[in-house]
């Protein structure tokens, strides 16, 4: 193949397994004239492995606004730029979104060279549906936030994936079953493609005491998937009047949120009422 001057390509590196890398990939890894990394020493390795002898460049998210212009400039100058991260599909949860940004607007042309990314190995695995789906990333470190984000996403229709720190995974699992319920199904998709590669499937609860109860769950990379909420809450699912409760706390206290909640939804005082103590437990982490 013949890899074009001035073209930034934006290229999926493998997650695990060295046999994910295609062809395509090692051929313009090898042929441009510079290779951004989100960091040279991880991908070198990588690019050792293929028998890749291109220059690198370090892009990651403390140096990507000041470097962007710099490396887009030697770009429309006519150098060929490839852009990888760290693993998987550059820009998902990783650097490179400024540069493709920049690379647009000046009219670069920008080519996908695709290849694997975490959050679709999980999707397609996960025996969720696939047909609608919303990818959120990372959910903030901290459980007040993140229970405030999950609020947010408590009634979504479609199926939810995350990405999770294996240091944060228990508490985000335990978070989940506080906020959504501990019956809404959710896969925990971990080290795929990797020698330890594991999916579970199970309610959100027995998937909280599994991960609480084994440390092995606790390492490595993970995917998390959230059936998305059931169509019209038919009482199977009580997330959305955990997201109204939760918008009501913010300004009254418990016995009036949980009344006025009651109105709203339908439900019996004395559930919400219960229903809030655990909300107000989490939020005051």
């Amino acid at each position: 193949m013949t890899v074009e001057a001035g073209v930034l390509y934006v290229v999926a590196t493998p997650i695990g397994n060295l046999g994910d890398m295609t062809p395509r990939a090692v051929e313009v890894l090898q042929r441009v004239d510079l290779i951004a990394a989100e960091d040279t020493r991880h991908s070198g390795r990588l690019l050792a492995h293929f028998g890749v002898g291109t220059a690198t460049i370090a892009l990651h998210e403390h140096n990507e606004r000041a470097q962007a212009p710099r490396l887009l400039a030697r770009v429309m100058a006519g150098e060929s730029l490839a852009l990888i991260s760290d693993a998987g599909t550059p820009l998902v949860s990783d650097p490179g979104f400024h540069l493709v940004r920049l690379a647009r607007e000046q009219g670069v042309r920008v080519v996908p060279v695709p290849g694997v990314s975490a959050l679709m190995a999980g999707l397609s695995v996960s025996g969720l549906p696939t047909d609608r789906f919303v990818f959120e990333g990372f959910l903030p470190a901290k459980s007040g936030p993140r229970c405030k984000r999950l609020q947010a996403l408590a009634g979504e229709a479609r199926t939810l994936i995350f990405y999770e720190a294996p240091h944060r995974v228990r508490a985000t699992l335990e978070d989940m079953v506080v906020v959504i319920g501990e019956g809404r199904r959710a896969v925990l998709a971990r080290e795929l493609t990797k020698t330890f590669e594991t999916v579970k499937d199970a309610p959100l609860g027995e998937l909280a005491d599994w991960v609480r109860n084994d440390a092995d769950q606790q390492k490595g990379e993970i995917v998390l998937l959230l059936a998305g909420a059931p169509d019209g809450e038919d009482g199977g699912d009580d997330s959305e009047a955990r997201r109204i409760l939760g918008v009501l706390l913010e300004e009254l206290p418990l016995s009036q949120a949980s009344a006025l909640a009651a109105r709203i939804t339908g439900l019996k005082k004395k559930q919400l009422y219960q229903m809030g103590l655990s909300l107000s437990a989490v939020q005051d982490k």
